[in-house]
């Protein structure tokens, strides 16, 4: 039997795993993916003071993702369709929400955990539960495992979550569309200058043309569009051209600094649709089995997912570590907890998302970011969420 089972080797299985490994408990995690390098793990990420960064200190890894942060990444401007400026806020240097590549964290987690610790290529096709908490895991493959503890760190289409709830994710409307600019301060000056050195939003009613600053001169560009399922379905991605002019079309008549990051981007275009559960998701406590990070809570990206999730791992492991031996007794201490904090990020994040692609924007956006809508500190919102980006 395998004690501890957790599914999914996202950052908030991964921490888990990790805060496990720091308290001398052992864990074993399975991901579909063939291996670590299996698909590139998204852009960046603003680990955020209360939640991301304290979960990395539970986990014994600060030094290490302070040496891996984006310095000067932190920056966030709102622009209009014309390109101007509206809201321009630099890095100020205080770490709150420092900015780090969402691969390079993993590989620090990655790298922490004994060998052996994540198995690859173990998609999950099937779980029956055995009763008195154990649960039977079956692979694609065909093997299986039985466990005492199975935690579904497995994301929005987790396979695990039907064990405690029937929930599923629903689509909130709007799209994200993909796409990179590379070695932009000299191929791509015009955009790289709108970008600026962080975040950057411009904004209009139902739609927007994001963008961010990664290491080596990259700009990770997210087109935003309320659009309803069929509509990003009609678009034929596999033929880039043809795509490129239909999303772009979308933003006729806006700076051409800000459309070049459609049109002059250099890799395919890949459609990416907002779902969400509801607001509030929880279930009743059921024997051995319990979830974290997207696979709990998904909701629309407000910078929060992965700091959540890690937060989710960390205080799931510190709970098992504090209740050795009783197991229920660790569920029920993180899941309360887990459940309330959820519930008022989702909220926040179903707000954050009217603020930047409804019928005020882009100024509802900046009211958010000035306090001029919001309960502010500093200049800042109170949950100090990152630029609607997902990571």
């Amino acid at each position: 039997m395998t004690p501890i089972t957790i599914i999914g080797a996202g950052l908030g299985g991964l921490t888990l795993a990790r805060v496990l490994h720091v308290h001398g408990i052992a864990a074993t995690v399975y991901e579909a993916e063939a291996s670590a390098e299996a698909r590139t793990q998204g852009g960046m990420l603003d680990i955020h003071d209360h939640n991301g960064q304290l979960a990395l200190k539970a986990a014994g890894l600060f030094d290490e993702f302070r040496r891996i942060i984006h310095e000067g990444a932190e920056a966030t401007r709102v622009l209009d369709s014309h390109g101007t400026v509206l809201f321009d806020e630099p890095d100020d240097g205080s770490g709150r929400r420092p900015e780090v590549h969402r691969g390079e964290l993993r590989r620090i987690l990655l790298d922490s955990l004994p060998e052996g610790t994540v198995q690859w290529g173990r998609k999950v096709t099937h779980v029956q539960p055995l009763g008195d908490g154990r649960h039977e895991v079956t692979f694609a493959d065909g093997s299986t495992v039985t466990t005492s503890l199975l935690v579904g760190a497995d994301g929005a289409w987790s396979r695990i979550r039907p064990l405690l709830s029937d929930a599923k994710p629903e689509y909130v409307g709007i799209s994200f569309i993909e796409t990179y600019l590379f070695n932009a301060d000299a191929r791509h000056p015009a955009s790289a200058k709108a970008v600026g050195g962080g975040a950057m939003l411009a904004l209009a009613p139902g739609k927007g043309i994001q963008a961010h600053r990664e290491t080596n001169g990259v700009l990770h560009t997210y087109v935003a569009l309320t659009r309803p399922r069929e509509w990003i379905a009609g678009i034929d991605f596999a033929n880039v051209k043809v795509a490129k002019a239909r999303v772009a079309a979308e933003f006729d008549g806006w700076a051409p600094a800000l459309t070049a990051l459609i049109t002059d981007g250099e890799t395919d275009l890949v459609p990416r649709m907002l779902h969400t559960l509801p607001a509030g998701h929880r279930w009743e406590r059921v024997p051995g089995v319990t979830l974290l990070g997207d696979a709990a809570h998904l909701m629309p990206p407000s910078g929060e997912g992965a700091n959540l999730a890690m937060y989710d791992g960390a205080e799931l492991g510190k709970a098992i570590a504090a209740h050795r031996g009783d197991l229920e007794a660790a569920l029920a201490e993180y899941e309360e907890p887990m459940f309330a904090r959820s519930a008022d990020e989702a909220a926040e994040a179903a707000s954050l998302l009217q603020h930047c692609f409804g019928a005020n924007a882009p100024h509802g956006l900046i009211d958010f970011f000035t306090g001029s809508g919001s309960t502010a500190e500093q200049g800042r919102p109170a949950n100090d969420s990152g630029p609607v980006v997902p990571g």
